[in-house]
Order: C-alpha cells, then structure tokens, then sequence
C-alpha cells in the first residue's frame, strides 16, 4: 500500500472539510446579519411592530411581553449551555461522578416553563377572542381571493353613500376609523389576506366565508402580503388597504358609482374601446359599456378562466396598482407623492386618480404587450389539456402596437 498517498487523501480531505465547515460557517453569519438588518428597516410597509388599526395594536399589546419573555430565555439557555460548554471543556480530565434523578430540580423546570405557557396562553386566548368580535362591525365588505389577486365587492350600505354593489380590485378603500368586517372566501384554492398594520392574517378558503375584522386610524395606504402558498405567483400576490377620512371616502363612492361615459367619437380613445370589446371583455368587465346597438356588455370570465373571474376594470384610473397589486399604476415619482402625503392631504392626492402624466406606461404597456412575461402565470395555450383549455392569469393577447397605444388611450377614460 502506498502510504503516502492515503496520508496524501486524508489531508486532502480534512483541508476541504476545513473549507466547507468555513463557507458554512460564514455562509450562516451572513444570513443571521442580513436577516438582522433586514429586520431593523425603518420604513418597512408591511412592520409588524407598527400597527395602525385597534385590531393590530391588540396583537402587538400580546406579542410584544411574549417576545421580551422568550428573549429572555433564550438568553439565560444561551448563556447557561456557554458557561457549561467552557467551564466543564474536556481537557483530559477523568470523568466526573455521573448522577441522576433530581426531583426537585426536575420539577422546577417542569413547573416554571408550565406557569410561563399558561400565562401566556391565557392572554392569547383573549386576544383572539377580542379579535373575533364582530357585534359591533360597521361596513361590510365581500373579499374573494382567486389566483393571484384580490376582489372586494362592496353590497348596499346606505349609510356610507353605497346605493348600488361595487365591485373592485387591488385596493381595498375604507373609512379610516371605522369598523370594516370583511367576509373571506376564494374561489379556487386556499389564500390568505394579510395587512399586519391592520389585522393579523385570516385565510379565505373555497365554500367557506371567514370574517377578519380590520381599522384604520387614520387615511393613509397599508400594505399586504398573501400568505398561504397558493401557485406560481403567490409572492405577486399582494393587496393595499386605502383608508381615507369619511368625508372623502364619500366621495370616492359617488366616483365609484358614476355613470360609463364613452370616450368622444373619431378619438384614440374611442379606438381603444373597440379593441377592448374585441379582446379583453371576454374576461374583464366595465360596468355600463355597450355595443354598438345599444346591449350591454357582460364579461364571460367563468369560460375562460379556472376561478371563473377577472378583475373588474371599471374606473380602473381610481386606483394606483394593477395585476393583482404586482404593479403600479402611477409612476414612481407619482407615487411617492401619494403614499407621502400627509394624513390631511392624502384623501385629494388619492383621488385624483391617475393622469396621463402621472401613468407608468412602461409596466402597463408591458403588461398588454405579454403579461406571462412579466407576472409567472399558467397562460401557456400549450399546457392548459388539465384545464379544460382555461387559465390562471392573463395570456398573451398578441396585441400589435397600435392596439396597445389605443388602449392605453381608452384605459385612461376610466375613473
């Protein structure tokens, strides 16, 4: 045997186990730094240490002692396992006298870590039933989830303005100090509807209606996040909670139940209506759009889609995101300006809607030009057999550019 050689592997192999124990070892402590930092960011949208609702302060009244409780723990384990590691270090002395059984040590770390969880059971248990209360909700809103976006139909509340249904999407708006009750269910698979400045998360789930409660102090735009792994483009599945003072949220219901006004004969827009009744009304609906004899125009969604619905495009310009929230509406300059106003002011900024100025063509002109390639959907024509030839998201539409321009132009008609 050729000693040497065996040596020769042996060293080669602990140089590389020396090696990878190193990456490892780095490797973790960039992923703790960066997890720490990431953490600490001061202008987070979706912090769960800062909410901005009654329902959100609650859960952060509880998690706030129980993570101080735990923190503190974990420090005397971490803290004990250091001092035992270094004060009984192997260095080649004889083994110690083994021992066991202490029943008095053994019963209290029984009892200690028992009364830490019961008190703290006992306050989730009552900040869960707090956040169950419903008796005395003040607006109700339908909430259905469906792959990857968000639809909020709002029924008749005369109380708030709301004489007809209103159906939107992307942005949910509500009156900022009232109490909103929303009914959850979806109409495919399980998601689940988080906004942590609000509300802890609640998931809407097929056949079945789940209700989480949410309120804004006051107006401004809180962020969300689905958070049950529904598909492809679940991390593109967001939502934002618009909350403006009643006075204002008024006013965005009496925008909401305008009447459709088509765009003036012989203009760009007036183009664009034709190609989105030729293209897009198989899926999407705009509430009072007609045909050229006068018949209403009611979008098939259900024959085309798996969940059986697409986003209702109707003042589609009130709102400031797009393709499930993945996408703004407004440009970024634009939108700095809206979610920087302050609370006073932001009820006009928001509803001022989107102007042509303010309209981020590029996304929404990619979007039309190919929305496969800019949001990860099953919307290949090629593999739907398992669908019956329906999709999950919007498929290419091989819009030429011209027709993109003449939509645009019509898109912007509707606020």
């Amino acid at each position: 045997m050729n000693h040497d050689r065996t040596y020769s592997l042996v060293g080669e192999c602990v140089n590389r186990l020396k090696s990878m124990s190193s990456r490892l070892r780095n490797g973790v402590v960039l992923g703790l730094g960066t997890l720490v930092l990431a953490s600490c960011a001061s202008n987070a949208p979706q912090d769960t240490w800062a909410p901005k609702g009654p329902n959100a302060k609650t859960i952060d009244d509880l998690q706030k002692p129980v993570f101080a409780v735990a923190g503190i723990i974990g420090l005397i384990v971490a803290v004990t396992v250091g001092y035992a590691i270094y004060k009984f270090k192997d260095r080649g002395q004889p083994i110690p006298e083994q021992t066991h059984g202490k029943p008095a040590l053994e019963i209290t770390l029984t009892i200690i870590p028992a009364l830490i969880l019961t008190v703290i059971g006992v306050f989730t248990f009552r900040t869960v039933f707090d956040l169950s209360k419903t008796s005395d909700t003040e607006m109700i809103i339908n909430v259905t989830g469906q792959q990857w976006w968000w639809e909020y139909d709002y029924p008749v509340q005369e109380e708030f303005g709301i004489t007809k249904p209103i159906i939107t999407s992307g942005q949910l708006v509500i009156p900022a100090g009232t109490k909103v009750l929303l009914r959850q269910t979806s109409r495919d698979v399980i998601h689940s509807y988080w906004i942590p400045a609000l509300n802890g998360k609640r998931d809407a789930v097929p056949g079945r209606v789940h209700t989480n409660r949410i309120e804004a102090d006051e107006p401004g735009i809180y962020a969300g996040q689905c958070t049950e792994f529904c598909g492809l483009s679940h991390a593109n599945m967001r939502m934002e909670a618009v909350a403006l003072s009643k006075a204002d949220f008024a006013k965005w219901v009496e925008g909401q139940l305008a009447e459709y006004a088509s765009p003036a004969e012989g203009s760009l827009a007036k183009e664009g209506e034709s190609v989105f009744i030729n293209q897009c009304v198989r899926c999407h609906q705009v509430n009072g759009l007609k045909r050229e004899d006068g018949t209403p125009i009611i979008a098939a969604p259900d024959e085309n889609i798996v969940s059986g619905a697409a986003p209702n495009l109707s003042h589609l310009m009130s709102r400031n995101t797009f393709a499930g929230a993945m996408f703004d509406l407004l440009t970024e300059e634009c939108r700095k300006e809206v979610w920087g106003a302050d609370s006073e002011a932001f009820g006009v900024k928001y509803l001022a809607g989107v102007s042509e100025q303010c309209l981020n063509q590029s996304d929404l002109r990619g979007w039309l030009r190919n929305a496969p390639a800019m949001k990860p959907m099953y919307a290949n024509p090629a593999l739907l057999a398992s669908t019956g030839g329906k999709y999950r998201g919007m498929p290419n539409l091989g819009l030429t550019e011209s027709d993109i321009e003449k939509l645009v132009a019509y898109l912007l008609t509707l606020k």
